[in-house]
């Protein structure tokens, strides 16, 4: 696992900004991403010049042609701990998850991606690398009712290899894979801490019918 640990005096007040839907990411879980489009291979490219930090977050709904979709007010600031290019161009990198952040105000440039200024006050708790007063099994029952859910829906999920991760990087991780919606997503990403946010998770499942969906296959 990449470790690392950031200040606060050290934060920056603009990030370039990947809108991506239906997709968060935490503090401390770090995830792949396929860079193909050419404005985010501009971004990554200028990021890997700089400090390696990007924005991820939601779009409020689907992208009109020619129009730039209205983003989520809070996103989750990453940085870029692994870098590999293909012979077709396109990027390979692995995020992980710094700090939350709310948006501001967008940059107005000529760059083909987006920035945004941010500010991170209601999330400096997201640097301090403390365990909170979870145990695994807390997660009992959130487990016993997202295998059915995953199973459902056809994913497959490593469950025993989570158990050994930490709690908190399990709870993350779930919450970041899970089928929920655009939505479900935003508020577990919004909760102010894991306690809060293992609760959302619970909430959230009692909405489901399990019967109510059809198997599909994950490519």
């Amino acid at each position: 696992m990449v470790c690392f640990f950031m200040k606060k005096e050290d934060l920056p007040k603009t990030i370039p900004v990947f809108p991506l839907s239906n997709f968060i990411i935490f503090p401390r879980t770090t995830v792949p991403l396929n860079i193909f489009e050419p404005r985010y291979i501009d971004m990554i490219n200028d990021s890997m010049r700089s400090n390696k930090l990007i924005g991820m977050i939601q779009p409020r709904n689907s992208k009109e042609s020619g129009v730039a979709p209205e983003l989520y007010d809070i996103g989750c600031m990453g940085k870029i701990t692994s870098f590999r290019e293909n012979n077709n161009g396109q990027f390979f990198i692995e995020l992980k998850g710094v700090i939350r952040f709310q948006k501001i105000n967008e940059i107005k440039s000529n760059k083909k991606y987006r920035e945004y200024n941010i500010d991170f006050n209601d999330f400096y708790e997201d640097l301090n690398y403390q365990s909170e007063n979870l145990q695994f099994s807390d997660l009992k029952l959130i487990f016993k009712n997202l295998k059915n859910l995953f199973e459902k829906q056809g994913f497959i999920i490593n469950w025993k290899g989570l158990e050994k991760q930490s709690v908190d990087e399990t709870i993350n991780a779930l919450a970041m894979a899970s089928p929920f919606t655009l939505e479900e997503k935003q508020i577990l990403l919004e909760a102010k801490n894991l306690e809060l946010r293992k609760t959302k998770i619970s909430e959230i499942l009692t909405t489901y019918s399990f019967d109510n969906y059809n198997n599909t296959t994950v490519q």
